[in-house]
Order: structure tokens, then C-alpha cells, then sequence
């Protein structure tokens, strides 16, 4: 597997580009992307490794982690995928985006077609990417884990050496602190943590460093 990590908006999120090298299968996680100059990044890459673009996924549905799915959506005959409990946040982005920051989502929301299970396996090549609920963030929060390549992809659930704000709509930091000590550190502690914002860090560091879990 390949990835490159775009850190793209206002916001400074994280939006993730992977895909295995054998099958040239891709997928885009939290698709933020704002300017078009970042759009046009995300395409050069797609464009130039010749890769056939097959899922956009969501760790979850905040504005800043969605801008870029109208355009991305359209362009490659995507629908995204999210966790059925994170739709209602998703519906509600429009109109928050706006209040919250000033920056609208530009176009509109593209239909989910598939919501997202705890302990789905999604095929991406010969890549298997496992979907761990970890509500907290949003009620609806994923994580992505890749055991074969050691990483796991944690959205705004856990940062380093933080975790993600619970102070809006359907938050809730006890339950965050849970998914994070129950889903999460039981993983291996040499896994790589590609976060939603920030650098990354890896599951030994943070069961060791991380003041609030």
C-alpha cells in the first residue's frame, strides 16, 4: 500500500489518498479538500499513479472533513460512506459550515448510498481496511485499521497526545475516552496513528503519553 497524506482547508485537515500499488485500487479518507487548487492536487496524484479511484470513506461527517466530496463524488460516480449513526450530522453540515466558519460546502451533498459497520472489512485491492466504531467525536466516528500495513487512520478521534473536541452536537467525551482505551489501545502499540489533523503518532506513544485517556 501507498498513501499520501494532503492537509488541505482552512481547518488543516488531514485528507488521505491510498491505494495498492499491485491493483492500482484507491480510496480518499475524509475528503476535505476546499480550494481547487487542493482538488487538483488530489487529481494529479489519481492521474499520474493511474489509479482507479473506488471509495470515498468518512471517519466522520464534520464540515471540514466533507468539503471536497461534491466535487469528488461527481467527477469519479462515487457515493460516500459513513456510519449510519453519523447521517443525520452529515445532512446538517450545509447549514454549519456556513454558521460556524463562513466557508460553504460548494455543491450540493452527495446521497450516502452505503453506511458503514462496526468490523466491516472493505476490500481495496488486495488491501483490507476494517472499520472500528468509536463514537465520541460524532456518535457515528470510525476509525480505519490496515492491519497488514501497521496503520490505522483515527479521524478526529484520537490526536497526538489529545483526542478530538466533543462540544458539538452528539459529542460526548466519556464516550470518546472509552472508544479510545477500549477500541483503540488494544491494538498493537508499534500502529502507526494517521490522524485528522496534526502529526501522526503511534498506539505505544500515546497508551504511554496521552493525558487525557
Amino acid at each position: 500500500m501507498k498513501s499520501l497524506c494532503f492537509t488541505v482547508n482552512p481547518i488543516e485537515e488531514n485528507c488521505y489518498l491510498l491505494w495498492d500499488e499491485t491493483t492500482l485500487d484507491a480510496a480518499i479518507i475524509d475528503c476535505g479538500a476546499y480550494e481547487e487548487s487542493e482538488k487538483e492536487r488530489i487529481r494529479q496524484q489519481i492521474s499520474r499513479n493511474h489509479l482507479q479511484l473506488r471509495y470515498l470513506l468518512q471517519t466522520h461527517t464534520h464540515f471540514d472533513h466533507i468539503y471536497g466530496l461534491p466535487t469528488f463524488a461527481k467527477e469519479y460516480n462515487l457515493a460516500p460512506m459513513c456510519h449510519s449513526e453519523d447521517l443525520p450530522i452529515y445532512k446538517a453540515m450545509p447549514m454549519m459550515a456556513n454558521q460556524l466558519v463562513g466557508l460553504p460546502i460548494e455543491g450540493e451533498l452527495p446521497t450516502v448510498r452505503e453506511c458503514l459497520l462496526d468490523g466491516q472489512e472493505i476490500l481495496l485491492g488486495t488491501i483490507s481496511i476494517r472499520v472500528i466504531h468509536t463514537p465520541g467525536h460524532t456518535p457515528g466516528g470510525v476509525c480505519f485499521w490496515i492491519e497488514s500495513e501497521n496503520c490505522l487512520f483515527t479521524g478526529d478521534t484520537l490526536f497526538r497526545c489529545s483526542v478530538g473536541r466533543s462540544d458539538f452536537p452528539g459529542g460526548n467525551m466519556m464516550q470518546e475516552i472509552n472508544s479510545v482505551r477500549n477500541r483503540l489501545f488494544t491494538l498493537p502499540p508499534e500502529t502507526r496513528v494517521l490522524t485528522g489533523h496534526g502529526p501522526e503518532t503511534n498506539i505505544g506513544w500515546e497508551i504511554k503519553n496521552n493525558p487525557y485517556v
